[in-house]
């Protein structure tokens, strides 16, 4: 598991995951793998938009200005207080863009999900996902290129251990694919979180 997902992963724990699932509308296996799922595609976009000099630093600006990773020091009451899901719909329009929909569609489908449940968990994941980068930037004083670095450190680390499932991810994000994606997005999702929720 590459370095920044597990720090994502901590920055979640059991409780957080338990409040995701409980305003979501789910038990807990299904959160978990649905959240499995869904972080290394959150990462990976982020990744793919810092690849650009402007992209990181939009990034880094975003990460600065709104995220300082404070929202993880009380995930429940941030989830709870009904801001989680406009924060969340901002973040994704700009991360995932035009492509959100189809991100939502797979998640659902190799879950057991409703759509709007898929739109949920998203929306919660993503303010989570940005306080981890902007905790994981402060605390390493990293710049946008720093910070860029390890977004590309991930999206390599995740290439080589899974690289059927990341080219997968990858049409989902990049372009208007047909293939099937079903297996290889439930095969993302699969054990992905167990060593953290077995701490």
């Amino acid at each position: 598991m590459s370095q920044l997902l597990d720090i994502v992963m901590q920055s979640l724990g059991n409780q957080a995951v338990g409040n995701i699932a409980s305003k979501v509308g789910l038990g807990e296996g299904a959160a978990k793998g649905a959240i499995g799922a869904v972080l290394p595609m959150l990462l990976g976009a982020m990744a793919k938009n810092s690849s650009q000099q402007d992209g990181a630093s939009a990034l880094a600006n975003a990460l600065d200005r709104d995220h300082d990773g404070s929202v993880l020091d009380d995930i429940g009451g941030f989830l709870g207080g009904g801001q989680a899901n406009n924060v969340g719909a901002g973040i994704l329009k700009h991360v995932l863009g035009g492509n959100r929909g189809r991100v939502e569609q797979a998640v659902a489908q190799e879950h057991g999900l409703q759509p709007q449940q898929s739109a949920q968990l998203m929306e919660m994941l993503a303010p989570l996902v940005m306080g981890s980068l902007g905790r994981q930037k402060r605390s390493q004083g990293l710049d946008a290129n720093g910070l860029a670095d390890q977004l590309q450190q991930f999206q390599q680390h995740q290439q080589k251990a899974q690289p059927k499932q990341m080219s997968m991810l990858g049409k989902l994000i990049d372009r208007d694919g047909d293939g099937d994606i079903k297996d290889d997005l439930l095969d993302v999702g699969k054990g992905l979180l167990g060593n953290l929720f077995k701490k």
